[in-house]
């Protein structure tokens, strides 16, 4: 069995008049929790993670997770960062916005939020959630941009708010705002087949992210990753004319410059 080490979340505050315990703390507050530390433990994939288990014990509020040592120590190191720079920006998306919901719990509550490890008592490396506190990103950090997203379309509608599913390689499967007369006026069915997506979202300026929340469909692109000789024969013809009269071993020549190969 891996060597398995804890991560301690420590809520301090009441609810109403009453002091917050393991009784007296709401199943609402336990499931954001649970998807909070998922979130910031594994923001890009959680499909092969290692198990994480959960205790709620008495101290306040201690909720106890116990994981893969690895996993702990490079959460550790997160603290440490996030401690030195008093700033969530650096954060990839999903972790940073799992940090904003400690933050903006601790605002509307009240509560103070101390999170560590089993690693070290160093004080460096606990962090302190607090009304007083501004674990928040910094909107300048980020501008609307637009992305083409490439993968299989696995589904699309949506009773109220529509949208379409995309398994992509590079980010998972996104969700992707759509408009429901664009998917209605689509002649054929587009499930289960890979296509090119142009879409806008937010994009942090600093690191390249994508906030894959904000993404909104644009338009889809027909895409297929196969050879065609037939689709590559007719731009060789249409570019013939383009290349009439032109030297291609001059051109090169030219464009090479001095470098010999």
């Amino acid at each position: 069995m891996d060597k398995l080490g804890e991560i301690e979340i420590r809520v301090k505050g009441s609810n109403g008049r009453i002091e917050l315990s393991p009784d007296t703390y709401d199943i609402k507050d336990i499931s954001e929790m649970l998807q909070s530390i998922e979130d910031i433990l594994f923001p890009k994939s959680s499909r092969s993670r290692p198990l994480i288990t959960y205790n709620i014990e008495e101290g306040s509020v201690r909720n106890i997770f116990k994981t893969s040592l690895q996993v702990v120590i490079g959460f550790s190191a997160l603290l440490g960062r996030i401690q030195e720079t008093q700033s969530v920006d650096f954060l990839e998306t999903k972790t940073a916005k799992a940090f904003e919901q400690f933050q903006n719990a601790a605002y509307k509550k009240g509560f103070d939020f101390e999170i560590r490890t089993s690693l070290t008592q160093d004080k460096d490396y606990e962090l302190k959630i607090s009304p007083e506190t501004s674990f928040i990103r910094s909107q300048s950090e980020w501008a609307e941009a637009e992305f083409y997203l490439y993968g299989k379309l696995i589904d699309a509608g949506g009773k109220n708010k529509a949208n379409v599913h995309l398994d992509t390689e590079d980010y998972g499967t996104l969700i992707i705002n759509a408009d429901k007369e664009f998917l209605k006026g689509q002649e054929e069915n587009i499930l289960y087949k890979n296509y090119g997506i142009r879409a806008k979202g937010m994009q942090n300026l600093a690191t390249g992210e994508l906030d894959k929340n904000s993404l909104e469909l644009i338009s889809i692109i027909d895409y297929s990753p196969k050879y065609d000789e037939n689709y590559l024969s007719k731009l060789i013809n249409k570019a013939k004319d383009t290349w009439k009269g032109i030297d291609e071993d001059k051109w090169l020549k030219e464009l090479r410059g001095g470098y010999e190969s």
